[in-house]
């Protein structure tokens, strides 16, 4: 079980309903043991997912046809991307004895706060390049995710 839990002034108390539903069902006095993380702050985290949401609605890729037909414009295949280009990534190796690049995962259980933040700064580089092709500078960008935060 994943529980989350705040510090306050009178200690940790359940931070959501599924938390809170399962120390109702603990016993008084009964032991409980964990291995317990601080989490990333979750509104930076959000942010980064509206940094990559606003890139991914003003980007508009080239036409490609392949033989497989012509390609969709994927967020998912986008977000794993800007990781990849941002130097956050790791190498695989396939059954056939390719190697392909993966992105590094952005779960709170696997990245830390300094190198999300590492992420979010070299994403906006790449971003200001890829996408927008250096027509916005770092702080126009930012005031645009900033106001469409604001607006979800």
């Amino acid at each position: 079980m994943n529980i989350s839990l705040t510090k306050t002034q009178a200690g940790f108390v359940p931070s959501d309903a599924g938390t809170e539903a399962w120390a109702k069902r603990v016993k008084a006095g009964a032991v409980i043991s964990a291995d317990f993380k601080q989490v990333r702050n979750p509104a930076f985290h959000r942010k980064y997912l509206a940094l990559l949401t606003v890139a991914f609605d003003n980007w508009d890729p080239d036409e490609v046809d392949s033989k497989y037909g012509i390609p969709e414009k994927n967020f998912d295949r986008f977000r794993w991307d800007v990781a990849i280009l941002s130097g956050f990534y790791h190498n695989v190796v396939r059954l056939d004895g390719t190697v392909r690049v993966e992105a590094d995962s952005i779960s709170f259980a696997n990245m830390t706060e300094e190198i999300f933040a590492e992420l979010y700064n070299q994403s906006i580089n790449v971003l200001l390049k890829r996408v927008y092709k250096s027509e916005l500078s770092k702080e126009e960008l930012d005031n645009i995710v900033n106001s469409y935060l604001s607006f979800t």
